[in-house]
């Protein structure tokens, strides 16, 4: 029943970074080498053709947005690789850094001959700043042997690659809020357009993906888009590093191939619900994604099935959660954790976070008004299509799906 596989942690703990001579040893940096032994567009057309998507969570085909970024021209142009993994439930990016930091950062080398990036910055979440030794460490190595720097692996790419630590905020998980804070501003999102491709950091070109998406770049060129397309379904290609954490017998970080469904997770790699108790429900893409109660679990991860369904997987944490808890409560952390991390930009998240918590409270307390059921739903969404970025169309994601699966559980039994 265990569909655990290894092909972007392929690397996982062979070496000892940044120690580059045994990356080497495993096939580090052929990747690199690959690439930059052809044309910018060759790579791009290698990374359209493995369907890569980003996996921050938009899933935006990788290959598009490389081709894109490669469009606009400029002396200087940027590539960040966002490491603000504030998602709760969600640290596979972090084992990805701790356990093959050298592959991701291969993997910005290999994008930015792609785009034609002259400048790479790592956005380092304020949270994994013990992180940050490893990662100078590990880039001053690569400069000393010739994969950072003027002129890589003696050819014409110039390029190298600085750490940027945040300060905790979770808004600046989305990219333009992220660019904001490089700049010294506070992490508040941009208007679109003009979009980042074109006017990014400091108003120059700029290529923002997430780090499980340059490690994959890395194991693409390395291997060939062919093997990665050996995995997973047609609609979704490759494979998912998956966060598998809450009430479940085997927490951690896997990797598995699309399709893999959600009972292969919890009840094969994750061994079961946590003390033989009974699964009440699985939340997917950390705290801003659907609730899906046990009736889900033979769904696949995939795009396809969770786009069919009005979902996202989101950056592809799966919580598991069990009949000890109370909806409600979960709801309401839910929304308290919003509620803290709005930047105030707009009214409906920075309101409308406060007025659910409001009505859950009175749910919770048994003292709710008859048009409750009504007014959260309303307020829910308008958050999801009026607020100005990301943050606020997600934020109700999770109450939202928890009425229109498990209406029973959160109004009937409540006598609502």
């Amino acid at each position: 029943m265990k569909k655990e596989m290894a092909l972007i942690t392929e690397n996982f703990l062979r070496y000892g970074p940044p120690d580059t001579a045994g990356y080497l040893e495993i096939g580090g940096f052929t990747g690199l080498e690959k690439a930059l032994a052809g044309s910018p567009e060759e790579l791009v057309r290698t990374i359209e053709a493995s369907g890569l998507r980003g996996r921050g969570g938009a899933a935006y085909p990788t290959g598009k947005k490389m081709r894109q970024s490669a469009a606009y021209e400029g002396d200087t142009k940027y590539l960040i690789c966002n490491a603000d993994e504030g998602e709760p439930g969600t640290f596979k990016d972090r084992e990805l850094l701790e356990k093959d930091p050298l592959g991701v950062l291969e993997g910005m080398v290999i994008a930015a001959h792609g785009v034609g990036a002259t400048q790479g910055i790592l956005y380092l979440r304020e949270e994994y700043s013990h992180l940050l030794g490893l990662l100078e460490d590990s880039l001053a190595a690569m400069r000393q042997d010739g994969y950072l720097g003027r002129g890589i692996l003696g050819g014409p790419l110039d390029f190298d690659i600085t750490v940027f630590v945040g300060a905790g905020a979770y808004i600046c998980g989305e990219g333009t809020s992220l660019i904001e804070s490089i700049e010294g501003k506070p992490g508040r999102p941009r208007n679109k357009p003009p979009y980042t491709k074109a006017q990014g950091l400091f108003m120059k070109p700029t290529l923002v993906s997430n780090v499980e998406t340059f490690s994959g770049i890395t194991a693409i060129v390395r291997h060939g888009a062919e093997v990665f397309t050996g995995y997973g379904t047609p609609m979704s290609p490759g494979t998912k590093l998956i966060s598998l954490c809450g009430n479940v017998n085997r927490p951690g970080t896997y990797e598995v191939p699309f399709g893999t469904t959600l009972e292969e997770i919890v009840m094969g790699i994750g061994e079961g619900v946590a003390g033989g108790r009974a699964l009440k429900f699985v939340q997917i893409g950390g705290i801003s994604g659907p609730l899906l109660p046990k009736e889900f679990l033979k769904m696949p991860l995939s795009y396809e099935a969770f786009e069919k369904e009005g979902l996202s997987i989101g950056s592809g944490a799966v919580l598991v959660v069990d009949e000890t808890t109370d909806i409600l409560d979960f709801l309401d952390a839910v929304a308290a954790f919003f509620k803290h991390e709005s930047c105030g930009k707009c009214t409906p998240c920075r309101e409308g976070n406060r007025q659910i918590m409001n009505i859950l409270k009175r749910m919770r307390e048994g003292v709710a008004l008859p048009s409750d059921p009504e007014n959260i739903q309303r307020i829910a969404n308008t958050m999801k299509y009026a607020s100005f970025c990301g943050l606020g169309k997600t934020a109700p994601t999770a109450l939202l799906s928890a009425v229109r699966y498990c209406p029973e559980e959160i109004f009937t039994r409540r006598g609502l």
